[in-house]
């Protein structure tokens, strides 16, 4: 078995309630490269498949008479799609958001040396954006995990 998925890729293939302006979205949030995008006669898209930093991310639209309907569709979803950079993930933050992205998660400094926040798209997909800032030792982690979790106890410790 696991000489079959040698070399195997996952690539994240999103339903959408609008294929264009998802598109156009992604470009603009993400800094997407159109690789592909096929549609149906009355204008949805069939498939898309982009460039998102070099990672590739296909999207339909939603075809609910085919057991296809998009996390908007369904009232949301239970996977958190992971964007992490090299360098400025405020600024591509601050993209997503200016492109029509909702900030969940605002952008923040991280006990486990990351700077991470979420959005979600208006798609209804979630996702994560994050740079490494720091190293962090296993104790120190930990020590600052419990801080975190004690502080997201408290009333009005979670914002």
């Amino acid at each position: 078995m696991a000489g079959q998925l040698k070399g195997a890729t996952i690539i994240a293939h999103l339903i959408v309630n609008d294929g264009p302006k998802a598109v156009d979205f992604y470009k603009k949030a993400f800094g997407a490269e159109i690789l592909g995008v096929h549609k149906t006669p009355d204008g949805k898209v069939m498939h898309a498949e982009l460039s998102v930093g070099g990672a590739r991310l296909m999207l339909a639209d939603e075809f609910p008479g085919m057991g296809s309907g998009s996390a908007k569709t369904l009232g949301g979803s239970p996977v958190v799609l992971n964007l992490y950079v090299q360098e400025d993930v405020d600024g591509l933050f601050n993209q997503a958001v200016d492109a029509g992205g909702t900030v969940v998660m605002p952008l923040a400094n991280q006990f486990w040396g990351d700077r991470y926040g979420q959005i979600k798209d208006p798609f209804g997909h979630l996702w994560a954006l994050g740079q490494h800032v720091e190293d962090v030792a296993p104790e120190e982690m930990e020590r600052r995990a419990k801080e975190a979790f004690a502080q997201m106890a408290k009333p009005g410790g979670q914002e």
